[in-house]
This record gives structure tokens, C-alpha cells and sequence, in this order.
């Protein structure tokens, strides 16, 4: 087949092109003349070389970075290892080719060396140590940032990060921040919680929660606590506040003098002598004692080294002392602590308290509930008493001994003495106690044992059983709301029934009486009014059932009616005709009367008159009357008498009338001093006789409850 003439033509224009661009081609060269390299890598391929044939390719060693590299085979090589921060991070190199005809070309390569991560943090000192003052004031710089910054050779940034090795030290030191690693006080210091503690201090190339591969250096700082004299001085005994051992709370001294008496030696006091310390006890600096009040008339001084409280004179009065002793330190007057110190002046005590008997024999069953009953031995219904006495009071009984058990916990003694069980007993057994009675006033004591058995509760019937202190007050309880709830009941029964008959009952005792005084041809209604002690069997005497054989006398009497003067008798209706006869009482006769002084009752109705008898009252029938033989004499004038049927039916109706006036006159008629019998009788009467009465008080012990 021809070839076109056109396409011939073609190729013939292009050999001379390509014999040319051959000819331009170099015969060395590489991929990167601008490589990089990692630090401390080798050996290392920094890059790849090509080198036409004919053509030699060689590292120009005139250039001092050459012997870092090598050629081996098409690849340029790091063969030795290069450290960022020791050398130049640029190495320079050249590489020498060499065409057939021994024409050399240069190529210029630049290594860059990358810094990688692989040096740790340094600390210039890795290990510090702080002592602290106890008083330091918080934000106080303990460790400056100079001491305690660390160095990177990659020049990272530092993160720190503080922790303490002390258990219950965190939070007393902090750092500023998390790249500035000065250490400073954070909360005040306590000497007495911790006296030391350790500190770690981490340096880090990296954030904590960086994923990165982190380099961490590690310093040490040690740190003492100083003691500060920060505390008052401690009066001892004391006790921590809440467990606190920065508060120790003291409790008041007390102690006793007898009056009119003076002790050379110091006062021997409660919970101990008079002492205290400085509570910052390294420093442990002296205390000295004063008393600055309560030393009314400077009966008391205080040692002031020791503390010892002594008297200086003697006390006339019973009145208590309260003492305030102040402790000082010596070197800081403002650390001061005060006390207070009661002193009782009290009798002196020639005998100590004793007890009676050596041991106390007592039994309690198991199981009983708490602060149940110890009974006396063979005795159970009888609680067991332990009683102490003292000579020193008449009878013996001390008020001011108090009792307690010193080895037992089972027990419980009271203030009078029973002993009680102080828990539930589970098993049988036998329990020795010591028990005390201390006189809290003088202090003296007393001691004895008691033995008591436990044993096994047995069945008991209603009769014997044993109640507790418990049971019985809410029995007495119980019984005590009953009788209070029937007391109320029969209250309002009685005051219910006293109105429903208060008015039956007054009358029917009124009629009574006049039906009695009719009968008798008596006063009895005076006579009880005056005397309520004696029978009226005692005014029916003879004399009197002469006078009412001889004299006419009306039967039925009207109710007694209270007249104070003449104007009153004659006030009298007409057509009633009475007889009045009033006597006089004096307050000192009432008030003997009343006190309960009894005297021989006699009739004071009589046919004569018996003037040997001084001071003798008496009423008799008389038909002259002598005004000047200076007798004190009231004239009674009867006209008449009904017959006994006209004389009820009045009698009747002026009962009834009297019981009205006496209802609406009770208030006035009490003012009366004589009392006024009278006898109602019709006008067909026989005339009157006529009575005298002997008022005279010839004697002044004379009562009228002779009448």
C-alpha cells in the first residue's frame, strides 16, 4: 500500500522537533528539593533522584550538612539523626551530575528538620520545701512562680495541675492558675487538724485531656505547719466543742468553807483545783492567775502561779461567794481566759455520814421493765431503801445526801434512797453493788454493798402480784378521775333536791313545832334556837306543870315575833292579847354561847322569887310590882284564852302569816337582841297574871343559857 504523500511529509517535519527536545532533557534530577524531615529520624529517605543513562549523580561535599545524607540508588537518605533543638532546623545540600562529555550540573537541596514532641517538662528544682506559720493569712503566696515554673526543650506550653499526699489536706493550697504555678494559702491553717503536708506539682506539654501523647514532669514541695500562738488559755478540765479540738469548754469550780472558821490550807474544789494551760502547746507559754470579782471584803486571794485558791479571813455570814479568776498568758496579755468559782459557806460537819447496816440484801425477778422495784430479801412487798444517817442533824436525817451505785449499770439508786432496776434483766444471777452516800455540801461520803439476787419470775395470782412504780400511778390516776366525776354527780343531786324541798319541809318543821310548843305549854322553838345541844326533856319539869295547872295558859302558841321596843308591842292588834317577854343579850354572853360552853338549864317560869340567888334569871307570877326596888321588870298582860278548837284554827292561820313576815323580815329581824314569846288567846280569857323577869347581871359570868 502507498503512503500518502501528506502524511510523508509530516513525519519529516517532526524528527528534526524531536532530535531537539531530546537533546534538552536533563540527566539528573529530583522529585522535592524542598523536603522536610522529622527530628532524631535516621536513617531517613528525603527524596527521590533521577539520573539519565550516561549521566552521574554525586553529594558535593565542600557544603558541611553533607554528611548528614547519602545517595543509595535512585533515593537521597538521612543516615545520621538530627535534633531540633541542637541543630540548625534548614540543612542545605548539593547535588553534583555529570553528563558523558564531562559537563557537571548542580542541584541545590533544602532539608527542613520538624520539630517532634519528644523532651518532658523540666523543673529547676524538683524539690521544695515551706515551713508555714499556723496564722498565715489566707491568698498568701507560700511558693513563687519563678521556683516552681518547669521548662520545655520543644518549647510547648506548660499545664500544671496540684494535688496534695496528705489525707484531709485539700483545699488548704492552690495554684494562681492552670499555666502559672504559684502556690498560695487558700483556707487557714489549724495546727491541731495537721502539722505537715506534701505537695505534688505536675508540668505537662499537653492539656490533661488532650488525646496526644503527653510529656508530664513531677516537683515535690513539702510543707510544715508552724504553731501560732492563736488561743486563750484552757481551764481544765474541759470538754471539746462538737469534737472540735480548736474549743474546749470548761465547767465552773465550786467548793466550801465552813462558817466562822479558817482554813490555812488551799480550798480543796469541784471538778479540780483551779488550772489551765496554753492551749498552743509548742509554744506553751506561762500562765498567771488573778481574781478580778466576786472577793467581796478580799476574804479570798489566789496563788499566782499555781492557782490555789486560799482564805484570807474568816466568813460571819452565810451568804455565797462567786469568785471570777482570770488566767493570763505572760508574754500576750490579751490571750486571757476567765472561770468561775462558787464557794458555799455551810455549817461545819463534825460527823461523817454512815449507814446503818454493813450489806443490803435485796431481790428482783427477770424481765421486769426498766426502773422497776429491787425489793428487801424475803420481803417482796417492801422496796428495798438504803438509808445513810448522820450525827450531826437531831434525827439524824440528812436532806443533803444524795446516793449512787458505783459498779453497776443493772442498778439505778433515787435521791430517797430505792434502789431500781436501771435495765431489763434477762438472766438469773447474783449482783454485788457498792453504793454511796455523799453529803453534797460538805462532801463527806459514806459506802456500803448490796447484794442483790435475780431469779426467775414465777406465776403469780391477783392477790400477790407485784405492780410497778408505773401501774400504780395510773391506778391512782384512774380512781382519783372516778371519785372526782361522783363528787360532781352528788353536788348537783343535792342542789337539785334542796330546791325541790326547801320550801314542804320549812313549813311542815314550823307547824311541828308549834303543835310541840302547844303541847308542852313551852317556848321550845327559843329554846332550840338558843340551844340545839339540849333535850327538851329537860324543860318539862315540875315546877312548870304546877304553874300550868294553877295558871291558865294558852295551848297553842303563834311563831316567836322580834320586837326591839315598846312601840312595837303596842303596834300589836287589839284583839289579840299577848304576853311579851324580852331579853336582853350582851355580845360576850353570845360568843360564849357560841363557842359551845353548856350550862344547867332551869325553868324560868316560878311562883316566887328566889333573891339569894344572884344573877339568877328567872320569870315568876307576881300581883304587885315595886318600881323602886330598882328590879329590872317587864309586865306581861294576858287577858284571855280561847278554848282549844277557836284557838287552833287562829293558831293556823297566824302561822301562816308569821311564815310570810318571817320571810320578808329575816334580814331586819337578825339586829334584834331579845327574843319575844307570845301566846294568842281569845278575849273570854280569865284576866292575866302577872310575870316579872330578874334581869339583873349581879354576876358576870353568868350565861343566858341558864334560862
Amino acid at each position: 500500500m502507498a503512503i500518502p504523500h501528506w502524511l510523508l511529509m509530516s513525519v519529516l517535519l517532526l524528527l528534526p522537533l524531536l532530535a531537539q527536545v531530546s537533546a534538552q532533557e536533563p540527566g539528573c534530577s529530583v522529585n522535592n528539593s524542598k523536603p522536610s524531615v522529622p527530628e532524631n529520624k535516621c536513617p531517613y529517605v528525603v527524596t527521590t533522584i533521577h539520573v539519565q543513562p550516561g549521566f552521574t549523580l554525586t553529594i558535593d561535599p565542600s557544603f558541611p550538612d553533607s554528611q548528614f545524607f547519602t545517595i543509595e540508588g535512585s533515593e537521597l537518605q538521612l543516615t545520621k539523626c538530627v535534633d531540633y533543638e541542637a541543630k540548625d532546623p534548614v540543612l542545605l545540600l548539593y547535588l553534583t551530575c555529570k553528563d558523558p562529555a564531562g559537563q557537571s550540573d548542580s542541584l541545590e537541596i533544602l532539608v527542613t528538620i520538624l520539630n517532634e514532641n519528644d523532651n518532658s517538662p523540666v523543673f529547676a528544682q524538683p524539690n521544695l520545701s515551706r515551713d508555714v506559720p499556723e496564722d498565715t493569712k489566707v491568698d498568701t503566696a507560700i511558693v513563687a512562680r519563678e521556683e516552681v515554673s518547669a521548662s520545655d526543650a520543644d518549647l510547648d506550653t506548660i499545664y500544671y495541675e496540684l494535688t496534695t499526699t496528705v489525707q484531709d489536706t485539700d483545699g488548704y493550697f492552690a495554684i494562681r492558675g492552670v499555666n502559672n504555678p504559684e502556690i498560695y494559702l487558700q483556707k487557714a491553717l489549724d495546727y491541731d487538724k495537721f502539722h505537715s503536708t506534701t505537695l505534688l506539682l505536675y508540668a505537662r506539654d499537653r492539656p490533661v485531656a488532650s488525646p496526644d501523647p503527653t510529656n508530664t514532669a513531677t516537683a515535690t514541695i513539702s510543707i510544715t505547719i508552724e504553731q501560732s500562738d492563736t488561743r486563750a488559755p484552757w481551764f481544765l478540765p474541759c470538754s471539746r466543742l462538737h469534737n472540735d479540738s480548736s474549743v474546749c469548754i470548761s465547767s465552773p469550780y465550786s467548793g466550801r468553807v465552813n462558817i466562822s472558821e479558817m482554813s490555812m490550807d488551799p480550798l480543796l474544789l469541784e471538778p479540780g483545783p483551779i488550772h489551765a494551760v496554753d492551749p498552743d502547746y509548742t509554744i506553751n507559754d506561762r500562765i498567771v492567775y488573778s481574781i478580778v470579782g466576786g472577793n467581796t471584803g478580799e476574804v479570798f486571794s489566789v496563788d499566782a502561779d499555781t492557782g490555789n485558791l486560799t482564805m484570807n479571813k474568816i466568813v460571819t455570814s452565810p451568804d455565797s461567794f462567786l469568785l471570777q479568776v482570770m488566767a493570763t498568758q505572760v508574754s500576750n496579755i490579751r490571750k486571757y481566759s476567765v472561770a468561775t468559782v462558787e464557794i458555799k459557806v455551810i455549817n461545819k460537819s463534825n460527823f461523817p455520814p454512815y449507814f446503818e447496816k454493813r450489806v443490803y440484801n435485796g431481790t428482783v425477778f427477770v424481765g421486769l421493765p426498766r426502773r422497776s422495784f429491787v425489793y428487801q430479801a424475803g420481803d417482796p412487798s417492801t422496796p428495798l431503801v438504803i438509808t445513810a444517817m448522820d450525827q450531826d442533824f437531831p434525827d439524824k436525817v440528812n436532806p443533803n445526801i444524795k446516793y449512787y451505785l458505783k459498779n453497776s449499770t443493772d442498778f439505778i439508786a433515787t435521791r430517797d434512797g430505792l434502789v431500781l432496776t436501771n435495765t431489763v434483766l434477762e438472766s438469773p444471777g447474783t449482783v454485788t453493788i457498792q453504793a454511796v452516800g455523799k453529803d453534797v455540801l460538805s462532801l463527806q461520803e459514806a459506802s456500803t454493798i448490796i447484794v442483790v439476787e435475780v431469779t426467775l419470775a414465777t406465776a403469780v395470782t391477783p392477790s400477790d402480784k407485784m405492780y410497778s412504780a408505773q401501774d400504780m400511778a395510773v391506778l391512782g390516776g384512774t380512781l382519783a378521775a372516778l371519785l372526782l366525776i361522783a363528787l360532781v354527780f352528788l353536788g348537783v343531786l343535792v342542789w337539785k333536791s334542796s330546791r325541790w324541798y326547801e320550801k314542804p319541809v320549812k313549813h311542815l318543821m314550823k307547824k311541828k313545832l308549834s303543835k310541840e310548843i302547844s303541847e308542852g305549854h313551852q317556848n321550845k322553838y327559843y329554846q332550840e334556837d338558843e340551844q340545839p345541844d339540849v333535850s327538851s326533856k329537860q324543860h318539862e319539869t315540875s315546877e312548870t306543870n304546877r304553874v300550868q295547872a294553877e295558871t291558865p295558859v294558852p295551848e297553842q302558841p303563834a311563831p316567836a315575833l322580834h320586837s326591839s321596843s315598846a312601840e312595837e308591842m303596842e303596834s300589836l292588834p287589839k284583839g289579840s292579847i299577848a304576853s311579851t317577854v324580852i331579853f336582853d343579850q350582851d355580845e360576850k354572853e353570845e360568843e360564849k354561847e357560841e363557842a359551845g360552853q353548856e350550862k344547867e338549864v332551869k325553868s324560868i317560869l316560878k311562883t316566887d322569887r328566889h333573891g339569894a340567888d344572884d344573877g339568877y334569871k328567872a320569870v315568876w307570877f307576881k300581883t304587885d310590882v315595886d318600881p323602886e326596888a330598882g328590879e329590872r321588870v317587864e309586865v306581861i298582860e294576858d287577858n284571855a284564852a280561847d278554848d282549844d278548837d277557836d284557838d287552833g284554827d287562829d293558831s293556823d292561820q297566824d302561822l301562816r302569816k308569821n311564815e310570810e313576815e318571817e320571810e320578808e323580815g329575816s334580814d331586819t329581824d337578825s339586829h334584834h337582841q331579845g327574843l319575844g314569846v307570845s301566846f294568842a288567846s281569845e278575849s273570854s280569857s280569865p284576866p292575866a297574871a302577872e310575870v316579872t323577869v330578874n334581869m339583873s347581871h349581879t354576876d358576870a359570868g353568868t350565861d343566858d343559857s341558864e334560862l
